[in-house]
């Protein structure tokens, strides 16, 4: 029962890195990656559809980005959904075919505020790992009537300790992506 707890608590802590390091990647760099536009939602036949399952993506040249539609009336939805995604900064063009878009040059205060951004994702993905160790150890106190104290305590610092290495490999990736952001 604590073992079922506490995989349960680690299965959903990696999910949190994961989505966290997956949220540090949609952050731009230098390049225009395809990455950064996974997470752009277009209103398809009043459906949100990912960009992905729209659309096939090329990078052709450092800061652009061809987008083509498998679905030509889907053009202008697209190119509403790249321009109204948020921290972009991408500007399209749609030539009534494909659309090219052209991410801008990153000055320092850009970089500045896209590290902003990354530390706020890497925040929101603490809290999320700190609510599953919260839901672990009301699951465990639960237990406590079954299962003796020193079971439950250390269970508990097991889960802490659990808590304690994904903070760390959260700050770990927040600091990798912090530095390359930063690198001109």
């Amino acid at each position: 029962m604590i073992s079922d707890v506490l995989a349960e608590a680690t299965d959903k802590m990696n999910r949190a890195v994961e989505v966290a390091k997956d949220d540090f990647s949609t952050v731009r760099t230098g390049r225009a990656n395809p990455a950064l536009f996974l997470k752009i939602m277009v209103e398809y036949y009043g459906t949100p559809t990912p960009l992905a399952q729209l659309a096939s993506l090329q990078n052709p040249e450092a800061r652009t980005l061809i987008v083509t539609p498998y679905d030509k009336t889907a053009l202008k939805e697209i190119e509403k959904a790249i321009v109204a995604f948020p921290n972009l900064g991408a500007t399209p063009t749609n030539d009534g075919n494909i659309i090219r878009v052209t991410m801008p040059e990153l000055t320092e205060e850009r970089r500045k505020e896209y590290v902003k951004i990354v530390r706020a994702k890497g925040e929101e993905a603490k809290v999320a790992i700190r609510n599953v160790r919260r839901k672990a150890k009301d699951d465990l106190d639960a237990l406590s009537k079954e299962v003796g104290e020193d079971d439950i305590s250390r269970a508990e610092k097991e889960l802490d300790a659990l808590t304690k290495s994904h903070v760390d490999g959260i700050d770990d990736a927040l600091k990798r992506k912090e530095a390359e952001l930063l690198e001109v």
